[in-house]
């Protein structure tokens, strides 16, 4: 690098927080503003794949979420009804020994947002960004009026409600899609794989999944992503009928979650997700580089967002470190993580309504196909490498070598 750029990032999320910390150890001058009056995580459980654990591996945080999720070697999925096995994904039929990791959102932030105090990475709270004016540099607008900056390169990673890629010509705001999920954090109980996310289905209106996140701090006690798919449009009604009659519609699907219900006393437990999709066709322009959802948005079906953000951090690192100046930094950060994001981007929105949709057909068709994909080769490499975030190589492009996947245990 020939010199050194003072970048603004907006957003202290996990795409935020990785970008601070690469940008910042690679000797530029960092500032994040964060719209909240404190840095925090929203949301439930995640898992982290084989691409993003590589990333954090490369920021030397692999040992500190190592200790905090629970390691996940497959995905299984049952049909309600029958107790057919209709979904089995293995990590191990694919290369290597890797796995995925399951961590409580609060456990990757708290992992990023330490290590950026340890940077002594600035981090401005209570600051709502509303646009961006570029020339020679470029300044932060904020909802107050006042403006900030100049800086050589603003990083959006604001979420998928940005408001800064209006300033690359793209206003679209998130599409809607039909289903949702009720989600909560509850304690851990025995009787459930601690090294699977299991799910099951009622055709595709209905899916409860129950998933191990490990602990959100490390003197905490282990606990599960529970969550229960439904039409946000339908939310108010669920909450009318009651808590009771939500919760035997779920046991009536999934008996064994009762252990988990149990611990839901009130609707204030569960928060309510809403998914929509959008994918930004060139994230990058003049002195605005835009990663994270504020890029790319979609359902979790695929479980890659977070994942995808730590990858589009590093790869806006490794393009300012190898390219000549911002604009061709820029420029560099698109052309590497096109492709891949792309393709994923393709693959979730193609998927989703055979995992939630008021079709009777497709979850049909998904019974059979996976299952058959799922038994005859290439098909597990195939579905290993599509959770894995691999079917096409992520790393190569943005400087990155995937990590040797340490052994279990």
């Amino acid at each position: 690098m020939s010199r050194s750029f003072d970048i603004a990032i907006a957003g202290a999320g996990p795409a935020g927080l990785a970008a601070a910390l690469y940008l910042k150890r690679a000797g530029h001058k960092v500032t994040v503003f964060e719209r909240f009056d404190e840095p925090k995580p929203v949301g439930s459980g995640l898992i982290l794949q084989p691409t993003g654990l590589t990333v954090l591996a490369d920021l030397g945080l692999l040992d500190d979420i190592l200790a905090l999720g629970s390691r996940i070697e497959r995905l299984h999925g049952t049909d309600a009804r029958s107790g057919r096995t209709v979904l089995e994904v293995r990590y191990d039929a694919g290369r290597g020994r890797r796995f995925g990791l399951a961590v409580h959102r609060a456990a990757l932030f708290g992992v990023l947002y330490r290590a950026a105090l340890r940077e002594a990475i600035a981090i401005e709270t209570n600051v709502e960004i509303e646009a961006l004016e570029t020339g020679e540099r470029a300044s932060l607008v904020c909802g107050n009026g006042k403006r900030l900056g100049p800086f050589d390169l603003v990083v959006d990673a604001s979420g998928a409600r940005s408001k800064l890629r209006q300033c690359l010509g793209d206003p679209a705001m998130p599409r809607p899609l039909a289903y949702g999920a009720f989600w909560a954090s509850l304690a851990w109980r025995d009787g459930f794989d601690q090294s699977a996310l299991l799910q099951r289905y009622d055709k595709a209106s209905v899916m409860v999944g129950v998933l191990p996140i490990g602990r959100p701090q490390p003197d905490a006690e282990p606990m599960a992503a529970f969550f229960w798919s439904l039409k946000p449009d339908d939310a108010d009604q669920v909450r009318a009928t009651g808590l009771d009659a939500w919760k035997a519609r779920v046991v009536s699907v999934w008996p064994d979650c009762e252990v988990f219900t149990s611990q839901i006393e009130s609707f204030e437990q569960l928060s309510l997700a809403s998914y929509g999709h959008h994918t930004m066709t060139l994230p990058a322009g003049r002195r605005l580089a835009v990663i994270g959802d504020a890029a790319h948005s979609t359902s979790p079906q695929l479980g890659q967002g977070a994942n995808m953000a730590l990858l589009d951090a590093a790869a806006l690192s490794h393009a300012l470190a190898h390219a000549n100046g911002v604009d061709g930094a820029l420029d560099a950060y698109a052309k590497a993580r096109r492709w891949h994001v792309r393709l994923f981007q393709t693959l979730s929105l193609s998927l989703t309504p055979f995992y939630q949709s008021d079709s009777t057909m497709l979850p049909f068709i998904r019974d059979r196909l996976v299952t058959a994909l799922a038994k005859v080769p290439p098909g597990p490499q195939f579905l290993a490498a599509m959770v894995a975030g691999t079917v096409v190589d992520p790393f190569r492009r943005i400087g990155l070598a995937e990590l040797q996947w340490p052994a279990a245990g």
